[in-house]
């Protein structure tokens, strides 16, 4: 055997018969090899956990701050670009380069400094573009300034958020003088057995939040079969207490007072919009930012004022946009946005871009600046002066381009809400915003014309369409469009006499024929989808569209027809809903949706919605109350069922500069 040193660790190998074998380590090393091998590795120890002590973002904060000041430095590096890869031009006595001093859109004015390279001004430039278009496609999701212009000019509404001033401190914004305020608590009805209806209404309210309060509290929501927590998809992985901030106004207007506080105390402590998370803009605008601003309205709470501006100033990138159209999807803590993918090629959605002008004017008013009421004005103008397809608006529009996607009509998903916050911006500005009512009325006339249907047997309903095809079918969530109609009815001074009957007309058959998807099912409750055609009428004919979620705008019409006609019948149908949920819908552990409706023993999806607390259970208590609770001449409903003052209603509390 010969020994052969080929570096620091010999190896030896073994000869057979003359020839050299594989290669193997010997199974021990000398004193001097492992004290070489013991430098390095404490070596490599020291240089590692050094940084721990040394580097900034670590000695300050966890590694998730380190992270974080690697982007940091990306973010300097790319606005700074030019700068940092090509030196700046010196500076000379007789010369001046316009407006630099480290800006960004300086670029072009940099040929005007004398005798500079014409080739490092369109490198420059170059690198710039490269730098824009990069923004433009969101391969970085920059942080924006989303604070400092609107800080300048919102004045001491933000100044007493963001010094976070002590809430013990404050006293309660007043509501205006008057002689008679609007009822909010109690409300009762004369007839006995209404408001026994009422207390039971109220029983399952109570029942559904204390289930959530033990299995799920702060969660968005519960999964009340397998008593833990849930969290749908439009919150992503974020945790923000939904169903605690979604059914707050719920448990005051029931005059449920130990529960409101806990969850008042919840919000004040531990609402946190700070979230690295995808969430819709539309869901969180309307269950949260409606419920915050509807409790300040309630209370004069400068608590809820705060959480809602902060919230307001976190969406605001997303109407960042060439023409302000906002994007569905925004991240709260980057304000970084987008669409959803599967959104008619990266379009934004009707419903959620026009359903956002109720908050966002009253989130001005409270607060005194005008920055949240502009950008839904841009949004409306923008889809007022589009070419419409027969005078109705497509669900799908592109914020880049301003040009409709998929041409497909709908009063239900994709398109309801739009409409509806048509009508009631008119309503909530004191019937002012002329521009609204007439935007409504003209998509009224063309649905009418062309999406409004009668079946064979005789229901009416609003169908779904698609280029000039109508589906002739009709979604749970179009059901809302009844009490629309009536509502409009109502408050449209300018209707001619027929044309309020008409759409009266229309809002009574509409709601009697969701009411036949509900009364048409072994569980008395209805389903996602239901058809007109192949003789079944206000039937789902598909698996996927039997499910029942503790949807509400059927009730919501029932509420809605039951206060203006007086028709009896409207309460004994939300009657038969309440029979209904707490017999099918009722569990151990809270209230659950339905994957059959057609099946007595369906299987339950485990999800208690937090809009069930929010819409559901408070049409139905305020179906069974008396008139003067919430009244229809001093609030609207949100897209949630959170109730906005009607200005000239003395809990408008608008800001004192108004």
């Amino acid at each position: 055997m010969t020994i052969t040193t080929t570096g620091i660790l010999p190896s030896y190998q073994r000869i057979v018969n003359g020839v050299p074998g594989q290669l193997f380590l010997r199974r021990s090393f000398r004193p001097r090899e492992k004290y070489l091998i013991l430098l390095v590795f404490l070596t490599f120890g020291v240089v590692c956990f050094g940084a721990f002590f040394f580097l900034p973002d670590f000695r300050n904060g966890t590694g998730g701050a380190a992270v974080n000041s690697v982007y940091r430095v990306y973010q300097h590096m790319q606005k700074a670009g030019p700068e940092l890869l090509i030196p700046a031009p010196p500076h000379s006595k007789d010369s001046h380069v316009p407006g630099y001093g480290g800006h960004r859109n300086d670029l072009d004015n940099y040929h005007d400094f004398k005798g500079q390279d014409i080739h490092i001004i369109e490198d420059k430039q170059k690198l710039q573009a490269k730098i824009d278009e990069e923004n433009q496609q969101q391969k970085t999701l920059e942080k924006p300034d989303v604070g400092i212009d609107l800080l300048v000019h919102t004045g001491s509404a933000v100044t007493n958020f963001f010094n976070q001033v002590n809430e013990d401190n404050i006293e309660t914004v007043p509501p205006a003088p008057a002689e008679k305020y609007p009822v909010v608590v109690g409300g009762e009805d004369k007839d006995p057995v209404a408001r026994e209806r009422r207390n039971k209404v109220k029983e399952m309210m109570k029942y559904g939040w204390d289930n959530y309060k033990r299995y799920a509290w702060g969660k968005n929501e519960l999964s009340p079969v397998t008593k833990k927590g849930h969290s749908p998809s439009i919150f992503s992985k974020a945790s923000m207490g939904a169903t605690i901030v979604d059914g707050l106004d719920t448990l005051y207007i029931m005059g449920l007072h130990e529960e409101y506080k806990e969850g008042h105390n919840w919000i004040r402590d531990h609402l946190n919009f700070d979230v690295d998370s995808e969430v819709s803009l539309f869901e969180t605008n309307i269950r949260f930012m409606g419920s915050l601003l509807t409790c300040y309205a309630l209370t004069g709470d400068p608590m809820f004022r705060n959480k809602s501006l902060e919230l307001g100033i976190r969406m605001l990138p997303a109407f960042n946009t060439e023409t302000g159209i906002p994007y569905s999807l925004i991240n709260l803590r980057t304000g970084a946005s987008k669409n959803y993918a599967w959104a008619s090629s990266g379009c934004s959605i009707l419903s959620e871009i026009g359903t956002m002008h109720l908050e966002f004017s009253y989130l001005s008013d409270i607060t005194g600046n005008s920055t949240f009421r502009d950008k839904v004005q841009k949004v409306r103008t923008v889809l007022k002066n589009m070419e419409k397809p027969k005078g109705l608006y497509p669900n799908y529009i592109h914020p880049k381009t301003g040009k409709w996607g998929q041409q497909h009509m709908s009063l239900g998903a994709l398109g309801d809400s739009f409409y509806e916050y048509l009508l009631k911006a008119y309503i909530q500005s004191g019937k002012t915003d002329v521009e609204a009512k007439e935007m409504y009325e003209k998509a009224m006339d063309a649905i009418e014309e062309h999406m409004v249907l009668k079946s064979p047997g005789g229901l009416t309903y609003v169908s779904d369409m698609k280029f000039d095809r109508v589906d002739r079918k009709m979604g749970h969530l179009a059901c809302f469009a009844g009490g629309m109609f009536a509502l409009g009815a109502k408050t449209q001074d300018q209707f001619t006499k027929s044309k309020r009957i008409r759409h009266m007309e229309i809002a009574e058959g509409l709601t009697h024929t969701c009411h036949e998807s509900y009364d048409r099912t072994p569980t008395k409750l209805g389903p996602e989808t239901f058809h007109f055609i192949e003789g079944n009428e206000a039937r789902s004919l598909k698996s996927g569209e039997k499910y029942y979620i503790l949807r509400p705008e059927t009730f919501e019409s029932y509420f809605i027809l039951w206060r203006l006609t007086k028709d009896q019948k409207y309460r004994e149908w939300g009657w038969e809903a309440v029979q209904a949920l707490e017999k099918h819908c009722r569990v151990p552990g809270g209230f659950t949706g339905l994957q059959n409706v057609y099946t007595v023993d369906s299987p339950k999806d485990d999800v208690q919605q937090s809009y069930f607390f929010a819409e559901t259970l408070k049409y139905l208590y305020l179906l069974f109350s008396d008139d003067s609770l919430i009244s229809l001449d001093d609030w609207v409903f949100n897209s949630e069922a959170h109730i906005i003052p009607i200005k000239g209603n003395p809990y408008y509390r608008a800001h004192s500069s108004l």
